[in-house]
């Protein structure tokens, strides 16, 4: 409940009421379906700084914010190659049969390893900008846990995170907050089947359930190294998003299946779609006369 009345003093409150907001996105597509809302947020009179890696493929100021950079050990034409170099990796795995699926999730996971913590440890060791965050005393974290370190952010600065969800291949949000996901209607991602599914499709659905959680285990195994160093404790990233505030879910039903959802996850599917134009107005004598056409 404390996420999300902090979400709606964020949406609603004007600027003499304005709220403090701390975002850490991750790059790419993650920060484009971010970035509407963000700068929305900072439109509205609240005091919103994102923090971004110095060097990115996609990210950089944004409208009614403002912006931190850290340094990194990268350039952005380093980020392009091993991103390109990733992801021909990734098309060339073959997913023509079911083992094949299966070999090919755990190569994702391993590939993924080490790209998600690629920034951690240089913002999280950032001794002047940390001190900064923390002097700042933010009401609320929104940050895409595709790349971790915002969930260790959120932990460390004892803020109500929110999460901004999209797909990660152990699906680490069914997991983290309990939510069911019935094997016999919810395909587990990167099978490739449908709500539909045939008998032996539901026996292989039923041990790729089984298996989430070991996958994401083996998927944050380096970040949850850096967590529990960094905060000086034993601590798992799949333990923290357990306390998350609100998920805010990127589902489009268009693509989608039914499934689950806890009370704290709220669908935002079409975030990064263009805003459409408003609706010609069309009087009831112009739609009798196109229908008639039609017919």
């Amino acid at each position: 409940m404390v996420g999300v009345s902090t979400l709606l003093y964020l949406l609603c409150l004007g600027s003499v009421q304005a709220g403090k907001l701390l975002v850490i996105p991750a790059d790419g597509s993650h920060w484009t379906g971010m970035k509407p809302l963000v700068e929305e947020l900072g439109r509205r009179g609240n005091q919103v700084v994102v923090v971004i890696p110095e060097a990115s493929l996609s990210m950089g100021p944004s409208e009614h914010t403002t912006t931190l950079t850290y340094p990194v050990p990268y350039t952005k034409a380093q980020m392009k190659e091993r991103v390109a170099s990733n992801l021909e990796a990734l098309f060339s795995v073959d997913t023509s049969t079911d083992t094949a699926k299966f070999v090919g999730f755990f190569f994702t996971l391993q590939m993924l390893q080490n790209l998600t913590v690629k920034n951690a440890e240089s913002l999280l060791y950032h001794e002047d900008l940390m001190v900064k965050l923390k002097d700042l005393e933010f009401d609320a974290l929104l940050t895409d846990p595709f790349e971790p370190m915002g969930v260790i952010m959120g932990e460390y600065l004892s803020i109500p995170s929110i999460y901004m969800q999209v797909n990660l291949p152990c699906g680490v949000d069914s997991i983290a907050s309990q939510c069911p996901s019935p094997p016999s209607y919810v395909p587990q991602r990167y099978t490739f089947y449908t709500e539909v599914m045939s008998f032996w499709e539901r026996s292989v659905n039923l041990v790729r359930t089984i298996l989430q959680p070991a996958a994401c285990r083996r998927l944050y195994t380096r970040a949850d190294e850096i967590a529990s160093r960094f905060l000086q404790r034993e601590a798992s990233v799949v333990e923290i998003m357990s306390r998350a505030a609100i998920w805010l879910m990127r589902l489009d039903f268009a693509f989608e299946f039914s499934r689950p959802l806890m009370p704290n996850m709220i669908t935002i599917g079409g975030m990064s779609a263009v805003k459409p134009k408003p609706l010609a107005q069309v009087s009831f004598k112009q739609f009798n006369d196109a229908a008639n056409e039609f017919i």
